[in-house]
């Protein structure tokens, strides 16, 4: 796979990217899952080498970005001055409706930020994509004990701060088309009071690549919807992190309303 300028390519302005010319195709799925195919094979041959490092990682994921814009699918992205205007770690606390942010996600934050993820320990096992999610340091959960997860992601996310990495949230108990802020949990606030860095709220529409209905990864691309990545101002928290917590659900709300998808907003 050729190296991607990644940084130059996607991160066209200093605090947002907007897709110039989409391209059209009359099968976006079946196209966007080959160019996905080939991609993951790459990825994964460069993880059993030891090779996914910190080139390769946004390098393929800027290469996913560019192939949902191949298949039609316009990308916008705002706000990441809100990020790149501090030099400590953070924790992006975002939504979650789909496959689409955990692949594009590395490519916008690690060339500013060395970022790493909250995910299910069993990830690391799946064919191809195990070899590659367990080469890039992920905080792994079992989601079978609660508790245990929340001391184990505090203590894990203690250490990966110190090392000067980020970490994304994503505090949904699952990926959803719809916010509920009831579904909402506080772990990243949790998180970025206890190690005194900010929050950054994301809000994150993405359902141009739906959830599939037998394989949940793997669902329809539809370019006739707009995605968005939108970045908030940091948030330091204070107190017991409710009025934080609050203001990072309000955040993701309101850019949902003004980008037109406010029927997504579960009351």
């Amino acid at each position: 796979m050729k190296k991607l300028n990644y940084y130059n390519q996607v991160i066209a302005s200093s605090d947002g990217y907007v897709t110039p010319n989409p391209g059209k195709t009359l099968f976006p799925t079946l196209k966007f899952y080959s160019k996905l195919a080939y991609i993951i094979y790459y990825s994964n041959r460069m993880a059993v080498k030891g090779e996914y490092d910190d080139i390769q990682w946004p390098n393929t994921s800027i290469a996913i970005f560019h192939s949902l814009e191949h298949c039609g699918v316009k990308i916008e992205i705002e706000g990441m001055k809100n990020f790149q205007s501090f030099n400590t770690a953070a924790i992006f606390v975002a939504n979650h409706m789909s496959s689409l942010e955990t692949l594009v996600l590395p490519g916008i934050i690690h060339p500013v930020k060395p970022v790493c993820f909250i995910m299910k320990a069993e990830l690391v096992d799946y064919p191809f994509l195990g070899a590659v999610t367990g080469a890039r340091d992920p905080i792994l959960v079992g989601r079978d004990n609660p508790r245990e997860d929340l001391i184990k992601v505090l203590d894990d996310g203690a250490e990966r701060i110190k090392r000067g990495k980020s970490v994304v949230v994503f505090p949904q108990k699952t990926r959803s088309s719809k916010i509920d802020a009831a579904s909402f949990n506080t772990l990243g606030i949790k998180l970025a009071k206890k190690n005194n860095v900010p929050v950054i709220p994301v809000a994150i529409i993405s359902d141009a690549w739906s959830n599939g209905k037998i394989i949940k990864d793997y669902g329809r691309i539809d370019p006739a919807k707009k995605v968005y990545f939108c970045f908030g101002e940091p948030i330091y928290i204070k107190g017991n992190g409710a009025d934080e917590h609050q203001q990072t659900i309000d955040f993701i709300k309101s850019k949902f309303i003004s980008h037109g998808r406010g029927e997504l907003i579960k009351e």
